[in-house]
């Protein structure tokens, strides 16, 4: 998948996250910002790196903004975000957890 434009999914609230998605040529950047970076960081990199990986993204600066998001909420916020950025027309939902 490729990311051809800027895109944003998600919240600010409490329990959600803010996604910020554009394209960037040659490297996949993750930036992750989240109030419990201490206690679940690794659990939210992991999320987002599984989600990446059987999504075929391969370059791009995803931003994740977490006030506290579970997994599943990771998951589709990001996925929303990906498929607005990479404007795709042919859904594989298959790739979709």
């Amino acid at each position: 998948m490729k990311i051809v434009r800027e895109a944003l999914a998600g919240t600010q609230e409490s329990s959600d996250l803010m996604v910020k998605i554009a394209p960037a040529d040659g490297e996949l950047e993750i930036v992750i910002r989240s109030e419990v970076i201490k206690q679940f960081g690794d659990q939210i990199r992991r999320v987002v790196e599984e989600t990446l990986s059987a999504m075929a993204v391969r370059q791009g600066l995803i931003i994740i903004e977490d006030k506290g998001a579970l997994d599943c909420v990771i998951r589709a916020r990001l996925q929303g975000a990906l498929l607005r950025a990479a404007e795709e027309q042919n859904i594989d939902w298959g790739k979709l957890q």
